[in-house]
């Protein structure tokens, strides 16, 4: 690979010649964990000296909501992992290794356990937000996913944490710059991350009131009845073999479709095999597997080649019912319950409900053709917005990716180098 002017080829890839590398050994003076109490969450008060564990610490950020705390004799017989504004928290055991944040005045006074790592930094070498945002790159990832045994993220001990290697801008104020820049876009993130869980909350409780009857559109006076899905909705179990069409191309709506981002699959037909379902124009899919129970589809546009795997219950609307509508009735909290509560077999995935089963489910519906179209378009038009912000949620996230890319590997700097024309 060729090295830019002005760079060179180190053991974290490539950097500006004025940026070093050292272990991260040489860039703290504490690396160690704490433990869990004897007695375990017996404990733990409800006040006092926070504890933290694995759980609280995310992906660059504290997860406060489940905090536990111990007083100070409990605090007093481990008073060595004593937590300090500026720490790097690091878990370094269980799923969540390798999530690591820095410590803020919340968490000051307060200890961890065996499964969180302090990384306690020299800050006259590096800053801690900078050194946090390398743990979270590739580059920090990837050292990390290193020391695991199969690749299977069991665990890191201090020896390993202190081996890290790491990038280091020649001085304090490019480190602060880096970590500021990419604190903003973690900030911004996590904006549209309480933005959309509040629209997501607002959505929910819309539904549960306009799906029910208990709040009307001015205007609408008519009766509600309590019917079984069967009487709204057709099922469809039209067979189609698309192996019987080995090289004929067809719309395929599978589970992982759905749920890489509803994008159906154009697949050959010898690709796809054999039993599926065909799909009509006015289709609303529904899962019938747990954990895709309920898993809610309803095509924008739906073409004659189109196949959905045998995985799904496959409606059409009754009697001129909106179809907007039945998608909104099938993704209401009452019948996803329903859904939830009928599934059979064992957990996981290995649970489904049968077509009869889901059939019979009774739903809650207006008998108000017009109606139904008015809470469709008001239930529409909020998920339309949620998509819309996930969509730049999604946008905003890579784009934080390229900047740590840029950033952490000195392709832009963000203050001059040392000797570099103003």
């Amino acid at each position: 690979m060729e090295v830019r002017p002005g760079c060179r080829q180190t053991e974290v890839g490539v950097l500006p010649e004025d940026w070093g590398v050292a272990a991260i050994g040489d860039l703290t003076v504490k690396v160690g964990s704490g433990i869990t109490p004897t007695g375990g969450q017996r404990v733990y008060h409800s006040y006092g000296r926070p504890f933290i564990r694995s759980q609280n610490v995310g992906w660059g950020s504290l997860l406060l909501d489940d905090v536990a705390f111990i007083d100070d004799s409990t605090h007093s017989t481990f008073a060595d992992t004593e937590i300090q504004v500026g720490d790097v928290l690091l878990n370094i055991t269980g799923a969540s290794i390798g999530r690591s944040a820095v410590a803020d005045s919340r968490l000051a006074g307060g200890n961890v356990n065996q499964h969180v790592c302090i990384i306690r930094v020299d800050e006259r070498k590096v800053v801690p937000r900078f050194l946090n945002m390398f743990l979270l790159s590739v580059g920090g990832q990837r050292q990390i996913d290193s020391f695991q045994a199969g690749g299977n993220r069991q665990g890191l001990n201090f020896g390993q944490v202190r081996s890290m290697r790491v990038p280091v801008p020649p001085t304090e104020a490019e480190q602060r710059a880096i970590a500021a820049a990419l604190s903003d876009a973690d900030a911004l993130l996590g904006g549209l991350d309480r933005l959309i869980a509040k629209k997501r909350d607002l959505k929910q409780a819309a539904m549960q009131q306009l799906l029910t009857g208990h709040m009307r559109f001015p205007g609408f006076h008519g009766e509600w009845e309590v019917k079984r899905l069967g009487d709204i909705a057709a099922l469809n179990r039209l067979n189609v073999v698309p192996a019987l069409q080995p090289d004929k191309p067809f719309v395929h709506f599978s589970l992982p479709a759905f749920d890489a981002g509803k994008n159906a699959q154009i697949e050959l037909g010898a690709s796809i095999g054999s039993n599926k379902f065909g799909v009509p124009p006015t289709a609303v899919l529904v899962s019938k597997l747990n954990p895709r129970i309920p898993r809610i589809w309803a095509p924008p546009s739906v073409p004659e080649n189109a196949v959905a795997s045998t995985e799904w219950l496959v409606l059409t609307p009754r009697d001129g019912l909106d179809r907007q509508y039945l998608f909104v009735l099938c993704s209401s909290p009452a019948f996803c319950e329903q859904m939830e509560l009928a599934a059979t077999g064992t957990t996981g995935s290995h649970q489904r409900i049968s077509p009869s089963t889901a059939l019979d489910i009774r739903i809650n519906v207006s008998t108000d053709r017009h109606e139904q179209t008015v809470i469709a378009a008001v239930l529409s038009d909020m998920d339309a917005e949620l998509s819309a912000l996930e969509a730049r949620r999604d946008k905003t996230r890579a784009l934080k990716q390229a900047m740590i890319q840029e950033l952490l590997t000195g392709r832009t700097r963000l203050v001059p180098a040392a000797g570099a024309d103003a």
